[in-house]
This record gives C-alpha cells, sequence and structure tokens, in this order.
C-alpha cells in the first residue's frame, strides 16, 4: 500500500495547477468582440426588454446556468436554456429582442450548433454571443460576437476533463457581467431589490442604508 503523498508532492502539484490557470486567464485574448457583445446585452435586454438566453451542453451548460444567475442579480433578467430539451418544446421561451449566450469549448457540440438553427428559425435575426476555445470553429463563424478562452490546455493529467476551460469561460462571465452593470449605471440600491435574503442581501440594504 502507498499513500498519494509517496506518489506525488500536493502542494506542488497545486503551484503548478494554478500557475497554470492563470497563465491561461492572462493569455485571454482582448478583443472588440468583447465591448459588442456587452452592446448587444445592454440594447436588447436594458432598452428593448428582451432576456438573455443562455446555453451549454455538460460542464459548460453549468457554466452557463452560473452565468444567467449572476445577470439576473445585477439586473439583466436571464434564463438558462437546456439545448436537449429546447428541441421538445423549451425553445418557446425565446421572443424578439432577447439575446443568446451559447458556451461551447470544441464549437462543434452537435446541440449547441443545433440550438442555434432552431432559434433563429423562431425568431429570424436573435442575436448571438458564443464562448468558445476554438475561434475557428462552425459555432464561433454563426456568433455575432465569439469570445475566445485562448483555447489553454486543459490541467487534467488526461488533458480531457474540462478544467481550464471552465475557469476561462467563468471569467469571461464575469467580465460581461462587471461590464454591463457599468454601462447601464446598476445600483446598491438595485442590488437590494433583487437580493434580498442571506449575508449580500444585509450587505447590500446596509449599505443603502448608510
Amino acid at each position: 500500500m502507498y499513500s498519494y503523498s509517496e506518489t506525488m508532492d500536493i502542494k506542488e502539484s497545486m503551484r503548478e495547477i494554478l500557475l497554470a490557470e492563470s497563465r491561461a486567464i492572462q493569455n485571454i485574448p482582448v478583443t472588440d468582440d468583447y465591448e459588442r457583445a456587452v452592446n448587444l446585452i445592454v440594447e436588447y435586454v436594458s432598452r428593448r426588454g428582451g432576456k438573455l438566453v443562455t446555453s451549454g451542453m455538460g460542464k459548460a451548460g453549468q457554466i452557463a446556468m452560473n452565468i444567467a444567475t449572476t445577470f439576473c442579480s445585477t439586473g439583466i433578467p436571464a434564463v438558462n436554456l437546456h439545448p436537449a430539451e429546447a428541441q421538445h418544446g423549451d425553445l418557446g421561451i425565446l421572443q424578439s429582442d432577447d439575446v443568446m449566450l451559447l458556451i461551447s469549448n470544441s464549437g462543434k457540440t452537435r446541440e449547441i450548433l443545433e440550438l442555434v438553427d432552431l432559434a433563429r428559425r423562431l425568431v429570424p435575426g436573435i442575436p448571438i454571443i458564443v464562448i468558445t476555445g476554438n475561434a475557428d470553429s462552425q459555432l464561433a463563424k454563426m456568433a455575432d460576437a465569439t469570445l475566445f478562452t485562448g483555447g489553454a490546455p486543459e490541467v487534467c493529467p488526461l488533458g480531457l476533463t474540462p478544467t481550464t476551460s471552465t475557469t476561462m469561460m467563468t471569467v469571461i462571465g464575469d467580465v460581461l457581467v462587471v461590464n454591463v452593470m457599468k454601462a447601464t449605471g446598476f445600483t446598491v440600491a438595485q442590488y437590494a431589490m433583487r437580493h434580498h435574503g442571506g449575508y449580500l442581501g444585509h450587505a447590500a440594504r446596509t449599505y443603502n442604508n448608510k
């Protein structure tokens, strides 16, 4: 019998992972498409009264869901649409003036590609923002704004498990949320109205009453 620590220095592994992922974050390409994506969300959701519809398959879908909930708490109505369920009626959530934010590391996810076709058939011209690790993919070419993660390799020892890629997706989601908040002038008082419970709700109300 042997322990994990005898075959691998966990602290050293941790340092390597932190370094790899921090480098990947720093190497996310900063492009004009970020401004385009922010402007689409502000125009269609904040000004026209639509909503943001996020979607992804598998681990990317979990990131899409997190981005949607974060947008909701910061003044942008958002829902997450499962791409498979969309083909069984949930596509009906889409309306005019909505914007879609689709996530696929490969840019080749079949369910997401099909979702684009179905969405544009139902709502022609619906704006689509894509987060992907493959800037030359079919999905990227379908988008109105493509946010490229940089395509850094996964820190998973197999090079397969979504690890670095999902970190990049989350960071890009944060970039969008923060810049949309700035563009719309979202305030602490507005935050408190949407987030009543827990520590954050208490902190927002306390700050607002100062």
